[in-house]
């Protein structure tokens, strides 16, 4: 019977794999044969037809692996379902995609190639063919191993591979390569300061107080309404900027007044849901569950706004390539092409996307309401900071070293206090057990302040010269306590795929475009 059961379990896997993977080619066929309806006929429209196939593949990878980190906190701290939060960034995604992408795109994504050394018109649809379809199969595989990465980067790799090998070295801007590199240290670091920053301000005036509650009360509303100012001003910086420019200083000035209306708005309702609670933190850990959720809507409505030109870049150009007959800088973009953007995203993260939201959520480090909504913050003050230091920063980068940053906050802190009852047990060690466990009991039923002042107050009591511990007992303490809360080995599997995936790319791209060429030439 048992071997019955197994039998049935890799039965229903294989079925769930198999719906995917059908799903995902039938959505595949439907963009070719839609393309092919449309198309004039000849090589030209062979070329499109292939092309927009490759374009609705690449979007689909990225809803599988790039919008997890809109809705991964969410659904790790419980905030929202896994079925919840696909829905919510599914509709979304495509409203950003479809609503405030833009009519017109770049087709040399972050200008890392210059279009004017292309031989001609063929040779640039080859290299954005290319570059498509390296960075599809990148995030394809890194999707497959649970490694969040960034389609950006993805993309940019793809074109600078293809066009190396199109063109030459020369026809690179390095300054733009180099840039980018940079932000592989820049985007987590910032994430993840930021969000250790907002949790140790949670902790601090919140769950570390005696009167959680009544600090709850003071201090959610201007949590939740600076997360409104952050929100805003960043989609007015990056989510509609395609439809509506506006300066930094409107952009900010919009925000302010979003936070101040959802000050006044939600402060009551704060008085109201708090009453009758208990004074502990799992209260004012629900009361996160409300912004997280349109945290998840609006960073995936500014991610669709943003990175659709990922997917409809390349084949925008591709497209005005052949109906234009000349290379572009810029594209417009048809509304079949921005469809197939949009849907892919949207397809893309319902069918693949659980496996990286889970990722994120819940495997790097445990997460509560809290912790999600710090990571949340981190990502759109990080990119508003870098928007205006012109920096580039990469949304996955950010999300997830977000999440590195709240929990190795938490490893210091819990290691910490854990160091800390030692050596009071150590300086106590010829009283009476039960005097300790008292003073113990004590200590961690205090506030922080209090705490403070206990610590101070035994080693003002402590005998002059007397070490609590010796070096080497000291030493012993930090490897008992060494506590680690977040997962090593998914932390090296996602380094090293964010360092590999620039030139792991370019060399795909490059493979492919001398594939492509070779096919293609008489």
């Amino acid at each position: 019977m048992l071997q019955t059961d197994k039998v049935e379990s890799a039965v229903r896997i294989n079925r769930a794999e198999l719906f995917r993977f059908g799903t995902a080619l039938i959505f595949m066929a439907a963009v070719m044969l839609f393309t092919i309806v449309r198309a004039e006929g000849g090589h030209d429209s062979v070329l499109l037809v292939i092309a927009a196939m490759i374009g609705g593949y690449m979007a689909m990878n990225i809803g599988a692996n790039d919008v997890a980190n809109n809705v991964g906190p969410a659904v790790g701290s419980q905030a929202i379902t896994l079925t919840g939060a696909i829905a919510i960034a599914a509709f979304f995604e495509a409203g950003g995609a479809i609503v405030a992408g833009g009519d017109v795109v770049g087709t040399i994504k972050k200008g890392i190639i210059d279009p004017a050394m292309v031989a001609d018109r063929d040779t640039f649809v080859w290299v954005m063919m290319a570059a498509l379809l390296a960075a599809a199969v990148w995030l394809n595989f890194a999707t497959a191993v649970g490694a969040p990465v960034s389609t950006t980067h993805s993309i940019v790799g793809g074109v600078l591979g293809a066009g190396i090998a199109a063109s030459g070295w020369s026809i690179a801007d390095w300054g733009q390569v180099g840039q980018i590199a940079a932000s592989w240290v820049i985007s987590p670091v910032m994430g993840g300061l930021i969000a250790a920053g907002f949790l140790y301000l949670i902790k601090r005036t919140i769950t570390y107080r005696s009167d959680i509650l009544g600090a709850a009360r003071r201090m959610v509303p201007i949590l939740v309404a600076l997360m409104a100012w952050a929100f805003a001003t960043y989609l007015m910086l990056k989510g509609v900027t395609q439809i509506w420019k506006v300066s930094f200083g409107m952009a900010t000035l919009i925000g302010l007044g979003a936070g101040l209306a959802t000050y006044a708005l939600l402060r009551p309702r704060i008085l109201r849901r708090t009453e009758g609670l208990a004074n502990h933190k799992d209260s004012v850990n629900e009361l996160f569950t409300v912004p997280l959720i349109f945290a998840a809507a609006l960073l995936s409505f500014a991610h669709g706004a943003n990175d659709v030109a990922n997917a409809v870049g390349p084949l925008a150009g591709i497209n005005e390539a052949i109906v234009g007959g000349a290379v572009a800088a810029k594209a417009a973009i048809p509304v079949w092409v921005m469809l197939v953007g949009a849907l892919g995203i949207s397809l893309g993260l319902a069918l693949f996307g659980p496996k990286l939201i889970r990722t994120v959520g819940s495997e790097i480090t445990e997460l509560d309401k809290m912790r999600a909504f710090c990571i949340a913050m981190a990502a759109a003050i990080t990119v508003i900071i870098a928007s205006q230091l012109g920096l580039p920063v990469s949304s996955t980068h950010i999300a997830v070293g977000g999440v590195f940053g709240v929990g190795f906050l938490r490893e210091y802190i819990k290691s910490s206090y854990a160091r800390m009852l030692d050596e009071i047990r150590e300086h106590h060690v010829d009283e009476h057990p039960e005097a300790v466990e008292a003073f113990l009991s004590k200590f961690e039923a205090a506030d922080v302040t209090t705490k403070g002042e206990m610590l101070r107050e035994l080693k003002r009591a402590s005998a002059a010269g007397k070490r609590l511990l010796a070096k080497s007992e000291r030493k012993g303490l930090r490897q008992v306590h060494r506590i680690e809360l977040v997962k090593r080995a998914l932390i090296l599997r996602i380094v090293a795929a964010w360092l590999i995936t620039v030139p792991l790319a370019a060399t795909l791209a490059a493979m492919f475009f001398f594939t492509i060429r070779g096919m293609m030439m008489p």
